[in-house]
């Protein structure tokens, strides 16, 4: 098995791992290296939304180091925005050509451009001529086959690539099945840049597995085994445990999150709705994890939120075992498809 020590980076996952939750979770946990952002796009020409500047603002990720995603097929719009991030000091930026929802794909971006190839040279030769970032690209095997990826690797291949984030699984799976190990160790194989590996890490025996098998992969990114046991990234590393127990410092991130959201939120529904999403995932780091997100998915407004979830962590709340299941997967499923991309 490779000895060096892992690098870890956080996958984009749209609504739940902005700028507040990294920021936070990085005061509270350790383990993570870097952080790709959920996706960034153009609108009304070359404009960016002023918002989408502020998930990047070096000052509000100083706890996480971050490369910012864009999501495009149209090389001019990429290329303003990219070099927009690189004045504000981003030497990296990631090309999502992963993302798996039919609205995305059917506008041929994200995993729509997968059966393309040609599309996707002529995009990388003008890009990479023009923009002053590195450029790393997360990707699915394809739209709707595997086999996609084995035209797109030639062209991957013909270009100075930072890295490519490979989930192995295809866009139409969405989330679903087992990650395609096998044409992930093709792809491996045959790539001529640096490779991180995405899918489905979620403890870290499942890590050291992975890790054995492939043992020339030194960076792996991980977002909904991040979400659904915070403490993951750290033990995959040999941290040590903080002084607090599990459930007190969860607690703790818990709160201080829902804090700084609610300075945000416009009104006490939006409030408990945002956090009613990351639930989908916390929850499955609980013994009998389901009774507390039925509970949950039940609240309408802040307040009402506020209470269930302090009566569960005062009473009711026991952390499972690493690599345990809550029994959650089935009630969260529907977290899974309300992403946008991982």
């Amino acid at each position: 098995m490779n000895s060096a020590i892992p690098q870890i980076c956080l996958a984009p996952m749209r609504g739940l791992t902005g700028a507040i939750f990294r920021d936070t979770y990085a005061a509270f946990f350790s383990g993570i290296d870097w952080a790709v952002t959920p996706f960034l796009t153009t609108v009304q020409g070359n404009r960016i939304k002023p918002g989408q500047l502020q998930e990047v603002l070096p000052q509000n990720n100083a706890r996480m180091p971050i490369v910012p995603q864009i999501i495009s097929k149209t090389a001019h719009k990429f290329i303003s925005l990219a070099t927009a991030l690189h004045d504000l000091g981003h030497d990296t930026v990631n090309w999502n050509l992963g993302c798996p929802f039919r609205r995305v794909a059917q506008k041929r971006r994200g995993s729509g451009l997968l059966p393309h190839p040609e599309l996707v040279d002529a995009f990388l030769d003008t890009v990479l001529a023009a923009v002053p970032n590195q450029v790393s690209i997360k990707v699915r095997l394809g739209r709707h086959h595997p086999e996609e990826i084995f035209a797109l690797l030639p062209v991957f291949n013909q270009y100075p690539l930072k890295a490519l984030i490979i989930h192995p699984r295809t866009g139409v799976q969405m989330y679903n099945g087992q990650p395609d190990l096998d044409t992930f160790a093709a792809c491996l194989a045959q790539c001529r840049c640096a490779v991180i590996y995405n899918g489905d890490i979620t403890s870290p025996a499942g890590f050291d597995a992975m890790r054995r098998r492939f043992p020339a992969v030194d960076a792996w990114m991980i977002g909904r085994g991040v979400l659904g046991n915070p403490f993951l990234p750290a033990a995959i590393k040999g941290h040590a445990p903080g002084p607090t127990d599990r459930v007190a410092r969860f607690r703790q991130f818990h709160d201080a999150l829902y804090e700084r959201y609610a300075r945000v939120r416009h009104g006490p529904v939006q409030l408990a709705d945002t956090m009613k999403g990351y639930w989908g995932y916390f929850a499955r780091g609980f013994k009998h994890g389901e009774n507390i997100l039925k509970k949950i998915r039940k609240t309408q407004r802040a307040g009402e939120y506020q209470a269930v979830v302090d009566r569960f962590f005062d009473s009711e709340a026991q952390w499972l075992p690493d690599g345990s299941s809550g029994g959650t997967d089935r009630l969260s499923a529907s977290a899974d498809t309300a992403l946008i991309q991982e």
